[in-house]
């Protein structure tokens, strides 16, 4: 599989061409591997890119303009190989674009391209959608970064803790539908923090995913059971965030996104759907977040 490494003296930062996929940030200074490693055992990913859509759609197809185009979780891009658009130094940039097999599922000709930027400690993810149609097109994008627990020798899953920005008292958040795997829109859950901390638990994942909607989370970190974060990741500007993990596995995933799942029962044209991106011909959407070593 080709990929690509980045690296400073700190950091050390691999990216696979199939997906466009982060696979890999090795943190020098403290010896150790932060990305999950695929282990097939749990989950056989390390950060997917979620585009066309995040989550699923209900009924497993989305409506344009009266027809109905099937189209599986997260959408076709995390399982398409990528081309090497640009890379330096400290960066690299994958371009992956419409053709003829894309536009069976999704009626759209686009551009996508995702840059891996690394910055000292930091390491930035870009994504810019170019809408290179004639024709309004529809899309949701995300990230779904998985981030290793465990990082420390003789501990256990639930001697870590999520943290979240200073002064947050509670998040609210919405499951997933087991049968449709679509939110469940209507019953809201909270997630009471204590001190902006919520200690991993090893059955919060039992109904999968969390959901939270609003814009709630800008920042998130996996702490160490001292209470120092290891790493984080930041998100401003971003309406969605899921936090997930495979019950009993060693790893969280952090996930920003533009836009998620239909709601359970949703049957309206895409371009209804809440949280929808509607891009005008010729133009560009762009986004980004922060990966933060500590």
């Amino acid at each position: 599989m080709a990929t690509c490494t980045i690296k400073n003296e700190r950091l050390s930062v691999t990216i696979a061409a199939h997906g466009a996929e982060l696979s890999s940030i090795y943190d020098k200074a403290n010896d150790r591997e932060l990305v999950w490693q695929a282990d097939p055992a749990f989950w056989n990913r390390h950060a997917p890119v979620l585009f066309p859509n995040v989550g699923k759609y209900y009924g497993g197809h989305f409506t344009y303009n009266g027809t109905d185009y099937p189209m599986g979780q997260h959408g076709f891009a995390r399982d398409t190989e990528f081309e090497q658009a640009a890379s330096g130094e400290n960066f690299v940039t994958y371009r992956l674009c419409a053709d003829e097999e894309s536009k069976k599922v999704y009626p759209f000709d686009f551009v996508l391209e995702i840059t891996h930027r690394l910055n000292g400690n930091r390491l930035t993810v870009e994504w810019n959608v170019k809408n290179t149609d004639n024709k309004e097109m529809y899309f949701t994008i995300g990230g779904h970064p998985a981030f290793n627990v465990n990082v420390l020798p003789d501990t256990d899953f639930e001697d870590y803790s999520l943290v979240f920005k200073e002064g947050t008292e509670k998040l609210s958040y919405v499951l997933l539908d087991a049968e449709s795997g679509t939110a469940i829109g209507d019953k809201v859950y909270e997630l009471e923090l204590t001190d902006s901390k919520y200690a991993l638990k090893k059955d919060m994942f039992d109904k999968d995913a969390l959901v939270f909607d609003g814009g709630q989370i800008e920042w998130a970190a996996l702490v160490l059971p001292d209470g120092k974060p290891y790493i984080a990741l930041e998100s401003k500007g971003f309406p969605n965030f899921g936090i997930w993990s495979k019950p009993g596995a060693p790893y969280v995933c952090l996930e920003p996104w533009c836009g998620r799942c239909d709601n359970k029962g949703f049957e309206g044209e895409i371009s209804e759907k809440p949280g929808i991106i509607a891009l005008k011909a010729g133009e560009t959407f762009k986004k980004s977040y922060d990966i933060i070593v500590y």
